[in-house]
């Protein structure tokens, strides 16, 4: 379809804030409960029980090819930890008190691939690999995954092959666990990818197939090639189900962490996550975990590069996946390599609109900045698009309107917890972690 900009940004004012790529807040007027928003997801509890079952049935397989997931007993998981000193610097820094705690969810320093899309990318080779071995009579439900590891089963999976197009790091998830279980791997990377990213894959016996366009075009051209062989499978980050399940398993496991650790979510004590959105697969199979586990007490935001912010350009107009950023004139060029995505998922974007909270879009400069004030504050060392969230406790608490409208009284907000997923970085070497606190100016 044509977009006509003039017309589009006459209808939607708040496109002119995008097209001049300034830093923009905007929160939903349409939020609903979880009850009136989740027949539109087309999913529900039974469907993320079903993905946990699977990820237990693994433990043993992972716990036993990864050693790294031994101390958690081959689940792939992430601890929270509390950053109050990054809390009191963000205060001063921006002379807003930030009523509450602050926490920080490290899938930056997860198992496997080293950021959030170990959750999903990984969840949705196992879905496959389950899949083929019991059709071929290999496997049954109830055995012991770990026999998985053997030269039988990555002789069978060699028959088959798999593609996915990425920015980064879930190229790194696919391709890591795919090539661990025998498949044959491609990522088809984009021009914004850390050539650190290649080169690991590269070292696990991926392909990386690289183009000098964005992630729209890494995505299409490994759809085109996977459709000339029946065997091969496209891992489509845009619309599947399983890599979204794969994420929501997060809000049943953090709120299994936040009652070992005392932390109360309920009418009194509300929940705000600050999740950084490219695509959507991602942030939105979190945050539909989330809704499950804590209901309407617990309030998602996505945060978005100004040069992408795609999936607020989505649901603001209505028109999801029918527009890009490009389609207004932004160039889709950003620091944050995760985040570089022009058009958001449908799927997503339609599934979820109904109970996000808002959305708010961050500049290169002040991620580069909040990057160098938590490794500072917390020694905490994350790539740049994971502190796309962590100015959303400060937003918040300029949003008067948004806080009226939800009766966010200022006793709940003392009682309030702010939740910085942190999504990736864990695996970044040392020299390229070392040019990303040089451009922090800290």
């Amino acid at each position: 379809m044509t977009i006509d900009v003039h017309t589009l940004t006459k209808q939607y004012p708040l496109l002119n804030q995008l097209i001049a790529l300034e830093e923009t807040a905007w929160f939903n007027p349409s939020i609903t409960s979880l009850e009136q928003g989740l027949p539109y997801v087309g999913l529900d509890a039974n469907d993320v029980k079903d993905a946990s079952d699977r990820l237990k049935r693994f433990a043993p397989y992972l716990e036993q090819v990864f050693p790294e997931t031994a101390k958690t007993n081959g689940i792939i998981e992430s601890e929270v930890v509390e950053i109050s000193a990054m809390k009191r610097l963000l205060e001063q820094e921006y002379q807003k008190p930030i009523c509450g705690r602050l926490l920080l969810k490290k899938d930056s320093h997860l198992p496997i691939s080293g950021s959030i899309k170990a959750r999903g990318g990984i969840y949705e080779i196992l879905v496959l690999a389950e899949t083929l071995a019991i059709e071929a009579g290999l496997l049954s439900k109830s055995d012991d995954y770990s026999k998985l590891d053997s030269d039988a089963f990555r002789d069978f999976f060699s028959q088959y092959s798999v593609a996915v197009g990425s920015t980064g790091n879930l190229g790194m998830s696919i391709g890591i666990i795919s090539a661990k279980l025998g498949f044959s791997v491609s990522v088809h990377m984009s021009a914004d990818a850390k050539e650190w990213k290649k080169n690991k894959l590269r070292s696990n016996g991926v392909n990386v197939v690289e183009y000098e366009q964005d992630y729209g075009v890494a995505v299409a051209q490994g759809r085109k090639e996977a459709g000339k062989d029946p065997n091969c499978f496209f891992i489509d980050d845009e619309n599947s189900r399983s890599l979204f399940l794969g994420y929501s398993v997060a809000g049943e496991r953090l709120k299994q962490q936040f009652v070992d650790s005392g932390v109360q979510v309920d009418a009194e004590h509300p929940l705000f996550v600050y999740l950084p959105c490219g695509v959507g697969g991602g942030p939105g199979g979190v945050a539909f975990g989330l809704k499950l586990a804590f209901g309407d007490h617990v309030h998602c935001i996505f945060a978005e590069p100004t040069h992408s912010p795609c999936m607020l350009l989505g649901v603001h107009t209505q028109l999801h996946d029918e527009i890009s950023v490009q389609d207004i004139g932004i160039d889709n060029i950003t620091a944050a390599d995760g985040l570089a995505v022009g058009r958001a998922s449908g799927f997503v974007g339609r599934a979820m609109e109904r109970l996000l909270d808002g959305y708010l879009t961050i500049s290169d400069q002040r991620m580069y900045r909040l990057l160098g004030q938590l490794n500072q504050s917390e020694s905490i060392q994350l790539e740049p698009s994971a502190l796309a969230g962590m100015i959303g406790p400060v937003i918040l608490a300029s949003a008067s309107d948004y806080m009226e409208r939800m009766q966010f009284s200022p006793d709940k907000m003392n009682n309030a917890t702010h939740l910085v997923w942190a999504t990736g970085g864990g695996m970044v070497p040392e020299e390229e972690m070392a040019s990303y606190l040089a451009k922090s100016g800290i």
